[in-house]
């Protein structure tokens, strides 16, 4: 059986025109179609995230959420004080210090600011300062070990940065004790604080 030649050539034509369709609409998905459905699924993102946002802010619009929050904040507020005193109590931490070291009988101690006004760098934080306390005494291990823990318990925190234990001349079982101490104290609000904080 012969296939006549103007049926090929016309066939020929036909698939040329198949494949250039092909080829037509792949272009279109690519170049049109490949973009807009990347576009719809950021507007879709970018809906659900505001969507979130519009439900949040009707959430907090409600009074039951407003208390909610209150709670939340004012739990921080005392989770906070724990690692922080006023600056009116700072100076109550060396009477502190003292009846601690008393309640676990250690003898001959010396306690001192390392700076006289606690502060620190001015640029490190708007809102707190460290105080250094340098303690001194003498104290067998087992005395130290209850002061140092009774000092890590205290309320707010003191922050033990290092210690020095040397044996006495006198005494095999007791040593001579220098520990560095720090506490953070929450800055004074003075009138410098309250025009910075208007700008």
């Amino acid at each position: 059986m012969v296939v006549p030649k103007a049926f090929r050539k016309n066939l020929k034509i036909s698939l040329v025109i198949w494949v250039a369709c092909v080829v037509l609409f792949a272009l279109i998905y690519i170049l049109i179609l490949g973009p807009q459905g990347r576009s719809k699924k950021g507007l879709e993102s970018e809906y659900n995230e505001t969507k979130q946002m519009y439900e949040f802010a009707q959430n907090a619009a409600r009074k039951e959420t407003q208390n909610r929050l209150l709670e939340q904040i004012e739990d921080l507020r005392n989770d906070l004080e724990v690692f922080i005193t006023n600056f009116d109590n700072s100076a109550n931490l060396i009477f502190d210090i003292s009846r601690i070291a008393r309640e676990k009988n250690v003898t001959s101690l010396n306690v001192e600011n390392k700076n006289a006004t606690p502060s620190i760098e001015e640029d490190e934080s708007d809102n707190i300062l460290q105080s250094r306390i340098v303690i001194s005494f003498n104290a067998g291990f087992n005395q130290f070990a209850t002061f140092l823990n009774a000092l890590e318990r205290h309320q707010p925190v003191l922050f033990v940065n290092e210690f020095k234990l040397t044996r006495t001349g006198k005494n095999k079982s007791a040593y001579q004790v220098e520990m560095d101490v720090a506490a953070l104290i929450k800055k004074q609000q003075d009138s410098k604080a309250t025009a910075k904080s208007s700008q």
